[in-house]
């Protein structure tokens, strides 16, 4: 079994020490579904959600998010991103949310990534929360992060 990092030798929960490691770039990209009623879509795809344009709202509400990841997640470091992209996609029965995260730092991307995935999605869920009473958000992951020496 593999050593929390965010344990210090007490057992109590500590921010890690990156001082040390390298400057590296790297890039994290995560996805996240939530389902949606045929006449939600509609609306959707037709912008008359009474909100707004609910699929721009949420991009630019995914990126903001995973600028401030380090407020929501206590031991997340506070990082200089240099590209944050959300994407969402109409598909059969939801939206598709991609977030893919980028900077050039000591530690990775993936929390912002995934942050902004699920920001993206709480933000199409209350934008139809009045016309959908069954909307599910799944599938959340982490689809890929990478690190590169400059």
């Amino acid at each position: 079994m593999e050593k929390l990092t965010h344990i210090n030798a007490k057992g109590k929960a500590s921010m890690v020490d990156v001082a040390e490691k390298e400057v590296q770039r790297r890039v994290a990209v995560a996805s996240g579904f939530i389902e949606l009623q045929q006449n939600t879509l509609q609306l959707i795809r037709d912008n008359e959600m009474k909100k707004g344009d609910v699929l721009t709202v949420a991009e630019i509400a995914g990126i903001q998010a995973a600028k401030r990841t380090h407020e929501l997640i206590p031991l997340c470091h506070q990082l200089q991103l240099t590209k944050v992209k959300v994407n969402t996609e109409i598909v059969d029965n939801g939206v598709q949310v991609t977030c893919e995260s980028r900077c050039n730092g000591q530690t990775g991307v993936e929390m912002e990534a995934l942050t902004g995935v699920q920001v993206a999605l709480l933000t199409i869920y209350d934008m139809c929360k009045a016309v959908d009473k069954q909307m599910v958000m799944s599938n959340i992951k982490l689809e890929s992060k990478t690190k590169e020496d400059l």
